[in-house]
């Protein structure tokens, strides 16, 4: 079984405060989190095929 791996830690999701964010700075954290957010929900997507075939392996036949 393979292990989750560590969050990354370096660049945080919601830092303490944007005060003092150059425009630079705002746009550079947005792209982060778009790519975030974009591997996040290919994640998912993986996770709903698995489930999604998980399900029909284990399906009673039809008409039983």
């Amino acid at each position: 079984m393979e292990e989750e791996a560590p969050r990354r830690a370096e660049r945080p999701l919601a830092p303490a405060s944007y005060d003092g964010w150059s425009v630079a700075d705002f746009e550079a954290h947005l792209a982060a989190l778009r790519a975030e957010l974009a591997r996040a929900e290919a994640a998912l997507a993986r996770h709903r095929q698995t489930l999604a075939a998980a399900e029909a392996l284990f399906r009673p036949p039809a008409g039983s």
